[in-house]
């Protein structure tokens, strides 16, 4: 699959249907030596908080992603631990 083929497409997570982010609005990480992607890197959705606080960025492990569709992209993450940076 190529890259063109992920741009916005929508990020669900199967645990809670959240929308999480589009790809296209994201980064992603990919092993130099393999190519193969590590991550989906998504900003932090801007709310009062993070006006006042560093914005951060939710890390989606690659493993996670569950299935890729024709509209969204489905993602296992536990939202009660989720990778920040």
């Amino acid at each position: 699959m190529r890259l063109a083929e992920l741009v916005g497409k929508e990020i669900v997570n199967i645990h809670d249907g959240a929308r999480l982010g589009v790809v296209g609005e994201s980064d992603l990480t990919i092993d130099a030596e393999s190519g193969q992607v590590q991550s989906i890197i998504l900003p932090r959705r801007a709310n009062l908080l993070t006006i006042w606080m560093d914005r951060q960025q939710l890390v989606i492990p690659w493993e996670a992603v569950k299935k890729i569709g024709s509209e969204v992209i489905v993602v296992e993450l536990d939202r009660t631990n989720p990778v920040f940076r």
